[in-house]
């Protein structure tokens, strides 16, 4: 637990820090973020906050993480640095939407090459494909939800904290260090990017976010519990960048969009603020919609399977009854 604590504040401090630098940095650089008619932000934002996350997770894991685990470590944050360097590049100079999915499939890659993947009791070849789908759509939901003023690190915190009590629980060490390292990297980042913002994170920071989340879902592991029903503790954890791209996704087919690559106000938080919520209020109900995911996945780590799978289907119920009122609100 020391050394989580360690690694949790040593990731602040280096965020907090190294955040305004990089505010600096992208003001002299000209990475700035100029408002458009999609985009809720009426002056221009420096970006590269990224690359202060990025720098603050990795600084904090090298000074205080156990060597013993430097193998695994090292190889997610190979795969999280290669995903994150295409998000630098698509800050600066623009990068299609095929490349960036290109560069996160060969992320995933990096992760199933050292042994970090899908570990179901179903056939290999379909945990690799769960793997690179699993990977893929974390990472992408990461970068989709990053539409208003504190909304990605805020989500991003709240699913570190719960992976985090997770692994503390379960006696995980990686998975706890690593999920200490990025909340405190997320926590101090969020001190500037919470409404009003004054640093976006940029694709720098949501993928790096977003892949990084994705390693740790993959990594959890439940001894006392059973495969058939802990499968289901990511997708609770993660319960709002997976809602929020299911809602955008159904949303643009309906309407003949291409979800992929059509940009717009239709996401959960611009929904919230049409129906008369503050930006401020709709990204802290969100991170409370988090908060609920993350609770209901702690119960589902300990509960036998026909408790689980009943809180889950609950969850599962609400959650579709959420996403069909916002859909038949479209007209």
């Amino acid at each position: 637990m020391l050394s989580y604590l360690l690694i949790f504040f040593a990731a602040l401090v280096f965020a907090l820090g190294g955040t305004p630098f990089m505010r600096r940095v992208a003001l002299r650089t000209g990475i700035i973020d100029q408002p458009a008619a999609r985009k809720v932000h009426a002056t221009p934002i420096p970006m590269l906050g990224g690359v202060a996350i990025y720098g603050a997770v990795c600084l904090a894991l090298l000074l205080f993480s156990d060597r013993f685990f430097a193998a695994q470590m090292a190889s997610i944050l190979l795969g999280a640095t290669w995903v994150s360097f295409f998000g630098l590049w698509d800050d600066r100079w623009g990068l299609s939407a095929s490349l960036k999915l290109l560069a996160q499939a060969v992320g995933a890659l990096i992760l199933m090459a050292t042994g970090v993947m899908v570990q179901l009791p179903i056939p290999m070849g379909a945990n690799w494909l769960l793997t690179m789908l699993w990977v893929v759509g974390i990472t992408n939901a990461l970068n989709l939800l990053d539409n208003m003023d504190g909304l990605s690190s805020g989500a991003g915190a709240v699913a570190a904290l719960f992976f985090l009590l997770l692994a503390a629980v379960s006696g995980q060490y990686l998975v706890g260090a690593l999920a200490a390292a990025l909340l405190g990297a997320c926590l101090g980042f969020l001190l500037y990017n919470f409404n009003p913002a004054s640093i976006f994170m940029g694709d720098t920071g949501s993928l790096f976010l977003g892949f990084m989340l994705a390693a740790l879902g993959i990594k959890m592991r439940f001894p006392a519990n059973v495969p058939w029903v802990t499968w289901m503790i990511p997708l609770l954890v993660l319960v709002v960048p997976l809602f929020d791209t299911t809602l955008v996704f159904f949303s643009r087919l309906r309407r003949g969009k291409n979800p992929l690559t059509t940009p717009g106000k239709d996401h959960l938080s611009h929904r919230l603020v049409a129906r008369g919520w503050t930006r401020r209020e709709a990204v802290l109900l969100i991170y409370l919609v988090g908060c609920l995911g993350g609770a209901v996945a702690i119960f589902v780590s300990v509960a036998d399977a026909s408790a689980a799978y009943t809180v889950a289907a609950a969850t599962a119920a609400a959650l579709l009854g959420w996403l069909m009122w916002f859909l038949n609100g479209e007209g």
